[in-house]
């Protein structure tokens, strides 16, 4: 009768799976059953499970034995640190003169469960390392928005060139013209005095009653002549 693996070290909460290993020559007409033990501190062995040659499995609380013959698995489910021990298989068989035969003894240290991580501590994680298929689209999205912000770009140049944006008030005015410098002749009408002269000797009867002629100046508008300015030039 064998019992393995001799070693095995498990934190509290998981489950520890030995195998007891049998040989009988002859097995075929042998009866016999399946024994686990358990030792602590070298004390004495304690009986915690048990199984029959024709039973496929048996399940309690805290074991799991299933018959695999001629092999036998026990599972301590649900560990905690007072699992920890010496555990061995015994064999006891019928109509045989050696009743009992018992395993070797393997050892099983069950350690403080690993204390678990913050929750909040989670989204950060999560933030510093994105997911692989955000990974993968992160090209994507750019070469979109690359080709969105061209596209804009392109309406907003093909507009300017058409002449349809609108330009604001200021800027749409026409620039105002100043009129155009037109010289403007003005007409004043003054009357002219003409002086005889002195020598010539006109008869009363040859004159005319009216002597009086009119004349029309025409001045620029850069200096215009008045009556009055005229009498002071002839003066």
């Amino acid at each position: 009768v064998t019992f393995f693996p001799a070693m095995l070290t498990l934190p509290a909460g998981g489950s520890a799976t030995f195998f007891c290993n049998i040989s009988m020559e002859n097995d075929s007409v042998s009866e016999y059953s399946l024994n686990w033990y358990k030792e602590t501190n070298h004390s004495q062995a304690q009986k915690i499970a048990d199984i029959s040659r024709n039973k496929p499995q048996t399940k309690t609380e805290k074991y799991l034995l299933t018959n695999h013959t001629p092999a036998f698995k026990i599972e301590i489910l649900n560990l905690h640190q007072n699992d920890s021990g010496s555990y061995y298989c015994g064999l006891i068989t019928f109509f045989e003169p050696n009743k009992v035969m018992e395993s070797n003894r393997s050892q099983l240290v069950v350690t403080a469960a690993p204390e678990k991580t913050n929750a909040t501590d989670e989204p950060e994680a999560e933030e510093d390392n994105p997911p692989d298929h955000i990974k993968a689209m992160l090209p994507g999205i750019l070469l979109l928005a690359g080709a969105v912000v061209l596209l804009i770009f392109g309406y907003i140049t093909i507009t300017y060139r058409r002449g349809d944006v609108q330009k604001p008030p200021s800027e749409n005015a026409p620039p105002e013209e100043k009129p155009p410098m037109v010289s403007v002749s003005t007409v004043d009408y003054g009357v002219l005095e003409f002086q005889w002269e002195q020598r010539t000797q006109v008869l009363p009867e040859t004159q005319t009653v009216d002597q009086t002629e009119y004349a029309t100046i025409i001045f620029p508008e850069e200096k215009p002549v008045t009556p009055e300015r005229g009498k002071k030039h002839r003066d």
